[in-house]
């Protein structure tokens, strides 16, 4: 592993880190966590695609972090205007026009399809989809939504039932108005497909189905995230969106999308709908927005929506909506973006280097069951045989039962590899930054720790 050139007494330096882990581990409370089996590592410091611990240990970043530092780490132009924006006007209340904030809410809408050309600020993803909710619920007067059982839409209330990952189950009230279905996804079909045509054919009469025994006029949204993140990133088959937009028209019901984690450059297109040039009535998001620097999240909003908004109040409200250190974050980074060509360098990334070198790797691996994505957004499905698609570890796996990727993880990280893992799945998705050299680099690294996962595989 290569060592990140520190100054000071190395001895020193480790002892800062114990120090950090000490304070961690007496005082903060994880996400997600049992809090006396996790060892979090302490990290003191980072730069483009890396960050590095007090030992002198160097990580790639094939996670950016929870997908969101697109822009990479501490990219010197958003570093630079959060110190302006701070020495001008650190904080003002939603309820000012702020030139920041004001130019970030342009500068999104300036990218977002159709007519979603205003913007309502929120901390961060989930409280967006809590708020497109009520207002595709305020805006129809009907309560349902639909979301599909391989989602994630965040740790709120609203949010958390949306979700259809196994984090929902403790939270789950079954009474918020929620109902889920199966979204496409033809290596493990819920509808017997056996190609695209037939998966997004098959996707689409289901949730017609689900929509008239639930009863159109009781349903007020469909959400959906454009190309699923943590569940899988199963690219929707074409067609598929745009056949929910139909429905959504012929029923009267929202059609919201969720990009929090695929949108601002993540799929090679400012937003994943792009690719298959459909429009949502709203369209949530975070993350790569300002790549996680300070906290921001939003709704962006269509004119009919906006307009049931003119003379009738917005019920919802934050008060760090549209805070101006995480706007000026915001501003820099799309500006940056686009003057550094990044969402065209991710297009790029998953055309001609990602993407092949993902197919090469999983001719080679027993392990490696599918690979899918596109942009600087990829999955390898683990597998224990390729022939029956057995997953490599059971869903929702925990203990010993979650062993081989657990074990695969740990060989990644001790190459200096930091991966995005879930289930049986590992996920590559650095920063749309990042580099050529630095791409094959993890994918090199990537390669070999998939060695670890093969012995797993029925073929061992």
């Amino acid at each position: 592993m290569t060592p990140h050139v520190t100054t000071g007494n190395p001895a020193d330096i480790a002892a800062t880190g114990a120090s950090v882990k000490a304070a961690d581990r007496a005082h903060v409370f994880h996400s997600w966590s049992a809090q006396a089996l996790i060892d979090p590592l302490a990290v003191a410091g980072a730069e483009g695609s890396y960050f590095w611990d007090y030992d002198g240990n160097r990580y790639l970043d094939f996670a950016s972090q929870l997908v969101n530092t697109n822009i990479g780490h501490q990219h010197p132009k958003v570093v630079a205007a959060i110190q302006e924006q701070a020495a001008r006007l650190c904080t003002l209340a939603p309820g000012f026009a702020v030139d920041v904030r004001s130019e970030a809410a342009r500068l999104i809408a300036e990218r977002t399809p159709g007519d979603l050309d205003k913007v309502f600020f929120t901390n961060g993803g989930a409280e967006a989809v809590e708020n497109a909710v009520r207002m595709a619920r305020l805006h129809t007067g009907r309560q349902k939504v639909l979301s599909t059982y391989r989602s994630y839409h965040g740790a709120t209330a609203a949010a958390i039932n949306l979700t259809g990952d196994p984090r929902r189950w403790p939270s789950d009230t079954a009474a918020a108005g929620v109902v889920h279905f199966w979204g496409p996804f033809l290596y493990r079909s819920p509808f017997h497909a056996t190609t695209e045509a037939e998966e997004c054919e098959r996707a689409l009469a289901h949730l017609a189905d689900t929509i008239a025994f639930e009863g159109p006029a009781t349903i007020a949204a469909i959400i959906l995230e454009s190309v699923p993140g943590t569940a899988g990133i199963m690219t929707p088959p074409a067609g598929y969106l745009a056949g929910v937009r139909e429905l959504c028209d012929r029923h009267g019901i929202v059609f919201i999308l969720d990009e929090v984690m695929s949108g601002f450059g993540r799929t090679g297109k400012w937003f994943a709908a792009q690719h298959w040039d459909v429009t949502p009535d709203l369209i949530t998001f975070a993350k790569g927005v300002n790549s996680g620097y300070v906290p921001l999240g939003g709704v962006a909003i269509s004119g009919a929506i906006a307009e049931t908004f003119a003379t009738r109040p917005y019920p919802g409200g934050l008060t760090y909506s549209g805070h101006p250190l995480a706007c000026a974050a915001a501003v820099a980074t799309i500006n940056a973006m686009e003057e550094e060509g990044v969402v065209e360098h991710a297009a790029h990334l998953g055309a001609n280097v990602i993407g092949p070198a993902l197919a090469e790797i999983a001719e080679r691996h027993p392990s490696v069951g599918e690979v899918r994505g596109l942009g600087a957004f990829w999955a390898l499905e683990l597998v224990r045989d390729k022939e029956t698609r057995e997953p490599l570890v059971p869903y929702n796996a925990a203990g010993a039962d979650n062993a081989p990727m657990a074990e695969f993880a740990a060989a990644c990280k001790a190459s200096g590899l930091w991966p995005f893992v879930n289930m049986n799945r590992t996920h590559v998705v650095p920063p749309c930054t990042i580099t050529e050299a630095e791409a094959k680099e993890g994918l090199a690294l990537l390669d070999e720790a998939l060695t670890v996962a093969d012995r797993h595989t029925t073929s061992a």
